[in-house]
């Protein structure tokens, strides 16, 4: 080792070109249009309400929810936004997006829909993970 850093010395070692090249950033995948937004950035002072009257303003809103700790109540920092349409979401996406709400920058995007719950999963019994299987203690 000393003497390959002896030749080459400790700028070839240590630079950045000796290591492999950035892997590009991957793309997140896009939600397709719908009524319904996913809004994050949000100040742990915003309500509901906050929420609502915020994106009120560029289409009729039928439902928002700021998404709280059950401990203290506050803001987890996003929320969801359902318009009557979609073309009222998309002029809220485009009013909000990027915008302040509370003294911080928020974002605004279409919401992703929710994965199926898998019926292995909702199916399957916790294991017993401790102590001899079952019928070892005092059977001999």
């Amino acid at each position: 080792m000393a003497a390959a850093v002896a030749r080459s010395g400790f700028r070839r070692m240590f630079s950045i070109s000796a290591f492999a090249p950035p892997k590009p950033p991957v793309p997140r995948p896009q939600a397709d249009p719908s009524p319904n937004l996913f809004v994050s950035g949000l100040s742990k002072r915003t309500t509901t309400e906050g929420l609502r009257e915020a994106f009120a303003a560029f289409g009729e809103v039928v439902h928002a929810r700021v998404v709280t700790d059950r401990v203290s109540g506050f803001s987890k920092g996003f929320g969801f936004v359902r318009y009557a349409t979609v073309e009222d979401a998309a002029k809220g996406i485009e009013g909000m997006d990027g915008k302040f709400l509370d003294g911080w920058v928020i974002f605004a995007e279409y919401a992703k829909p929710r994965p199926p719950p898998q019926q292995a999963e909702m199916n399957s019994q916790p294991q017993q993970s401790w102590g001899p299987p079952s019928g070892s203690w005092g059977s001999q």
